[in-house]
């Protein structure tokens, strides 16, 4: 997989605190791979058909998400959560020309290694606005050198208690996923379309390119760590830990054999951003992620109006004119 792929691209990520506004050189993906896998498949579409109605984009082969406009007959999209991705970017700008006024609005998070540059987004999407930087971990060098020094030993603690495998069958873990997956929407007061379902969730754990990695100690399973492959990539999806993973500090565990299972497979790792919607490198998720990654790549937030005097008309009723959420009658309105 590591032949023809991104490897002659440079340097991709930034460091420090600098921002860096696009990526120079989207990484080369196996097309075919990564039509057949991960957020670009339908059936991680049609996981999230509670919040929407999965449609096609024939030309550049992604999904969005049609939802009614409460008190309207209109309707506009969103892209799958938490990232959109699509096999052929240069094609999105026609499938969107040929939406004409049929939605409202359209919002998607661009999956930021998918190959999509910042002129591209523009050229697509009436409004691009930075969102969050996404931690990287570039795979050209083993995870020995990546992981910074203090995450190492606390990796080293953790492995005296706990044992981590790549799970041969995510489906058989689901009852124990949803399980821990409540205890991580309690902690942190999911909900929304980031909460899913326990539906939801038997239809992503049978998505191509799903890899599970399972945390065990005393012969419990005390995490789990969901990951999409997807050609050159491995895009972190969800982790969820008991009540004991969390005092194991089985996290680090899981992430040290993640790490370790991906390399020689793919070229880079996508851990996600920290918390919230904008970047802060001081924020506790934010710390920890930056310990195993190499540097940063920045996420946008994407929309495209479609239906202008709608959107005028949608905004004005609901008093939403001028803010800054995307689109503006749906602000303060969770997923």
């Amino acid at each position: 997989m590591r032949d023809g792929g991104p490897a002659d691209r440079g340097q991709l990520v930034e460091s420090g605190d600098a921002l860096k506004e696009a990526l120079t050189a989207p990484p080369a993906v196996d097309s075919a791979v990564h039509a057949a896998s991960g957020y670009a498949h339908a059936e991680y579409a049609a996981s999230l058909v509670e919040f929407g109605t999965p449609r096609f984009l024939p030309r550049c082969q992604g999904w969005i998400l049609e939802r009614p406009i409460a008190g309207t007959t209109r309707r506009d999209a969103i892209g799958s959560y938490p990232l959109f991705s699509c096999r052929d970017w240069t094609r999105l700008e026609h499938d969107l020309a040929d939406v004409g006024t049929d939605l409202v609005s359209l919002m998607v998070v661009p999956a930021p290694l998918d190959g999509c540059s910042r002129p591209l987004l523009e050229a697509c999407f009436t409004h691009v606005t930075p969102f969050k930087h996404h931690y990287i971990a570039d795979l050209a060098q083993p995870p020995e050198q990546i992981v910074k020094k203090s995450h190492r030993d606390t990796v080293a603690r953790a492995l005296r208690k706990v044992s981590v495998t790549a799970c041969a069958d995510p489906l058989s873990r689901l009852d124990r996923w949803v399980q821990l997956f409540d205890v991580l929407a309690k902690r942190h007061a999911i909900a929304g379309i980031r909460a899913f379902s326990p539906c939801a969730f038997a239809r992503q754990l049978a998505v191509p390119g799903l890899v599970m990695f399972e945390a065990i100690a005393d012969g419990e399973t005390v995490g789990l760590d969901l990951w999409y492959v997807q050609g050159e990539v491995a895009y972190g999806h969800l982790v969820a830990f008991s009540e004991r993973g969390y005092e194991l500090r089985a996290s680090y565990a899981t992430k040290w054999f993640m790490l370790n299972y991906f390399f020689g497979k793919v070229r880079w790792v996508d851990l996600g951003g920290g918390a919230g919607y904008r970047h802060d490198p001081a924020d506790g998720l934010a710390v920890y992620k930056s310990g195993w990654s190499t540097g940063t790549v920045p996420a946008f937030l994407c929309g495209r109006i479609f239906d202008r005097d709608a959107y005028i008309s949608l905004t004005r009723s609901t008093g939403t004119v001028g803010s800054a959420f995307f689109p503006a009658y749906r602000a303060g309105i969770p997923f």
